[in-house]
């Protein structure tokens, strides 16, 4: 039962998001903000960990390529496939929800236990607009740091697999071209999106609704955390089910 009233709480924070907006003079500073946290802010770890997924991918494709039969070029079709299909929109999600999840349930905790959310609502401000909604409208930009996470990942199968003396880079781009449906990248922008959703709603809810002082913000911290994960894995295989079966 507890599970279904906080789904229901769930439901009516994001419903109460999209109430009574905040002026946009106010609200384009703070999503201009969120931005540069959430997005601009991750970006740097996004590359890091793409460039040795993709590279990674491409080393154990072509250590278990034993059968000489096989073109060398099925590496690089299978770092493009895993990069773009899983690597990129739900790992680096998941690791998302780590970083900039833990941030918002944090700040917004904070904001909550120092009793500033109380004062936004003394005032006649919508809070859950003034904190949510910035951070919603930010994660859209999310599909971009993706889109780079795809080229980066790419780029590391192909460095590791040519300079790495397992194939050409003739070999590497046939494999890339092989096959191409390009409504793949199409499935694995709109999971993105939905991810960006789940990752800005999730923590703003366990950060919102917290009680306690300040160990209670490390425990909402974590908590949102792991029910954003299981949310976004969850969400991953009904939307492949959906998009790709």
């Amino acid at each position: 039962m507890n599970y279904l009233a906080s789904i229901g709480s769930y439901s009516m924070m994001v419903v109460e998001v999209f109430k009574k907006p905040t002026k946009w003079r106010i609200m384009k500073s703070l999503i201009l903000k969120e931005v540069d946290e959430l997005v601009y802010g991750s970006l740097g770890i996004i590359i890091f960990i793409s460039f040795f997924i993709g590279a990674v991918v491409a080393i154990q494709t072509a250590l278990n390529l034993t059968n000489p039969i096989i073109p060398r070029s099925l590496i690089g079709f299978a770092t493009r496939q895993s990069v773009i299909l899983e690597f990129a929109p739900t790992f680096v999600s998941i690791i998302m929800a780590g970083k900039v999840g833990s941030y918002i349930t944090s700040s917004i905790g904070t904001m909550r236990v120092t009793e500033q959310i109380d004062a936004l609502e003394v005032m006649g401000v919508n809070s859950l607009n003034y904190l949510v909604f910035p951070k919603i409208i930010a994660m859209l930009f999310y599909p971009f740091a993706i889109a780079i996470s795809m080229y980066v990942g790419i780029f590391g199968g192909w460095l590791a697999g040519v300079f790495g003396g397992f194939l050409t880079s003739t070999d590497f781009v046939t494999g890339l071209q092989t096959d191409f449906i390009p409504f793949h990248i199409a499935y694995a922008f709109i999971k993105t999106l939905i991810f960006a959703f789940i990752i800005a709603t999730i923590p703003s809810f366990h950060g919102y609704y917290m009680k306690g002082g300040a160990l209670e913000v490390g425990k909402a911290s974590t908590t949102s955390f792991v029910w954003t994960s299981v949310v976004i894995i969850i969400l991953n295989y009904l939307l492949t089910q959906l998009l790709l079966g």
